[in-house]
């Protein structure tokens, strides 16, 4: 074999060797490919799976309110005036700056309130106070003003509690004129013509822009978050985002 021929012959066994190479390192890629192709795909579907759980709550359907009569019962025989539930003659105030749409303050609402209520509220031991600390979104205040019109027919801590119990998804766009109005009904607001104009007066949403702002002022950032007023202490005391009914009932003890 001439050395021409040797030449011609190993490159091309080189060229073939470059081509196998070439090969196995593109179906490598596509492995690579098909592979992140996959885990994005299963990223995607768990993603959409949260999101469906998350708005699949039951919650915020003006043609379905529910809890109506529990609620009537958690607050039977208590007077309230506003947003103020209790004995005004009460020696301490226990405040709740919330917003409606907050998920962690419809939890407080079933979990904690209720233990308080019965223990230093309906006892003329304290009297609860629920101020609008709107931080969601554009809907929070819309919702917070037509709480403030239904305690100026006495329904006031009705209708927070009944939203809470059906609450939708925040930012979602559940909080309409619709369900607003459901929640009035089930609450039993006397004069619903009357409550619908105060609720979108600049009277009524101007309330909610001061106590909100009352609320940054205490240097609250979230919410729910809590102060107490009683003649143990000076001028209202935070007590931020306390976790059980029993730190609650504790404070409400120290500041009387």
């Amino acid at each position: 074999m001439s050395g021409k021929s040797a030449r011609e012959e190993r490159r091309e066994q080189r060229l073939q060797e470059e081509q196998s190479a070439d090969s196995g390192e593109a179906r490598r890629r596509r492995l690579l490919q098909f592979g992140s192709a996959a885990v994005f795909l299963a990223i995607v579907a768990v993603a959409v799976l949260i999101v469906v759980s998350q708005s699949d709550d039951g919650g915020g359907d003006a043609s379905s309110v529910e809890g109506a009569t529990e609620v009537r019962e958690e607050l039977s025989g208590i007077e309230q005036d506003g947003l103020v539930l209790g004995d005004p003659t009460a020696k301490v105030t226990l405040i709740e700056f919330g917003d409606l749409q907050c998920p962690f303050c419809k939890a407080v609402s079933e979990d904690v309130i209720p233990a308080v209520i019965d223990s230093k509220v309906r006892t003329g031991l304290a009297e609860l106070d629920f101020r609008n600390f709107t931080i969601i979104s554009e809907e929070s205040t819309p919702a917070g003003a037509a709480a403030i019109a239904a305690g100026e027919q006495g329904r006031g801590w009705d209708f927070v509690e009944l939203f809470y119990r059906n609450q939708g998804q925040e930012r979602s766009g559940y909080v309409t004129d619709e369900f607003l109005t459901s929640i009035a009904e089930g609450a039993g607001v006397p004069d619903i013509g009357k409550w619908d104009e105060a609720r979108q007066s600049k009277r009524v949403i101007g309330e909610v822009e001061a106590q909100t702002a009352e609320a940054g002022e205490l240097g609250f950032s979230g919410t729910p978050s809590f102060a107490i007023e009683g003649p143990s202490i000076e001028g209202e005391e935070s007590l931020g985002t306390p976790q059980s009914a029993g730190e609650l009932e504790a404070a409400i003890d120290r500041a009387g």
